[in-house]
């Protein structure tokens, strides 16, 4: 029975691969489409700093999901969830997230609040990491070890 548990949980990791992989191309292309109409049809070899940010942002989605996908891809080969790896990835979604950020469309308590939640979840992350690091430790399912 867990051996075709573990077969189904290798199926599913499959089709998010294959998915995961689809969402990267679009984005990809998205990205180059943007550096297309912000580089050659709207201000030419000039960027913008809205511009800028929107680029910036598509670029690290598309960095987020490369991550994402070595994640699925290290469970595949060794078995292993790389944690540091998914923290790794949780603050460069919080780095897009504060480059993103316009103030303009929320007032000044909201984004007061808004900045404290992220410094919060960035320290909290990084702490994380460090503990994990300095331990080293490597989550494995049903069970941990260290390295």
């Amino acid at each position: 029975m867990i051996e075709i548990i573990n077969k189904f949980e290798k199926l599913i990791y499959a089709v998010l691969m294959i998915l995961l992989i689809f969402v990267l191309l679009a984005a990809i292309g998205d990205l180059v489409y943007l550096l297309y109409q912000t580089l050659v049809v709207t201000t030419p070899a000039l960027l913008e700093s809205h511009e800028l940010i929107m680029v910036l942002g598509a670029f690290l989605l598309v960095l987020i999901g490369v991550e994402l996908l070595d994640t699925i891809k290290a469970y595949f080969i060794e078995n292993t969830i790389h944690v540091e790896i998914i923290i790794l990835l949780a603050l460069i979604a919080i780095a897009r997230k504060v480059i993103l950020l316009d103030p303009s469309v929320m007032n000044p308590m909201e984004f007061g609040f808004e900045l404290m939640g992220i410094g919060v979840i960035v320290v909290g992350l990084s702490a994380g990491y460090y503990l994990i690091k300095k331990a080293g430790i490597i989550t494995v399912p049903g069970k941990e070890k260290t390295e």
